[in-house]
């Protein structure tokens, strides 16, 4: 593969840092440019569709540029048996508009978020406050919280990245 040119719809320095990295790990040269996309859904995604949706959003609107692909990454939270979970999916749109998606870990959040979130709370700022830090979202996010540092933002979605580059790559050979 070319120097892969591709558009991050985020300013998040985690999610940047992940499509990077993968990219990097899996020899692909590349230029990022990253571009400020809305996902189109709420604030705070309520379910696994909607997560998804706001990640297909992102990677399509950013894609509107001079670029081979653009990838979207999207968290949210969704109810299983009465319990919320951290969800986040993916989604990579090609200039020919081909679009890829994939979904990634999947955490069981303690109650006591669970409620803020129902409450009309985003996860960043509750996430912020249950781990008396700043800027979560920005770097191990909450599957580093909840995953006690095992995991971070970045190990999450290079994940996803890893499956929606795969996809890419069968799909465009």
């Amino acid at each position: 593969m070319d120097n892969l040119k591709i558009a991050v719809a985020s300013k998040n320095q985690a999610k940047i840092r992940a499509v990077s990295e993968c990219l990097g790990e899996l020899g692909i040269q590349h230029e990022i440019t990253a571009v400020e996309t809305d996902s189109g859904v709420s604030a705070q995604p309520f379910s696994m569709e909607e997560t998804r949706q706001g990640a297909v959003n992102r990677a399509v609107s950013a894609i509107e540029g001079p670029f081979d692909c653009a990838v979207g990454l999207e968290g949210g939270v969704y109810e299983i048996e009465g319990e919320l979970y951290l969800c986040n999916w993916g989604a990579l749109a090609t200039a020919d508009g081909k679009v890829y998606t994939a979904g990634g870990a999947q955490v069981p959040l303690p109650e006591e978020i669970g409620q803020k979130l129902k409450e009309g709370l985003e996860l960043g700022p509750v996430m912020d406050d249950y781990a008396n830090e700043t800027g979560i979202r920005h770097d191990k996010g909450a599957i580093g919280i909840l995953t006690a540092g095992l995991m971070n933002r970045g190990d999450m979605f290079g994940h996803i990245v890893k499956l929606l580059i795969g996809q890419y790559q069968l799909g465009s050979g």
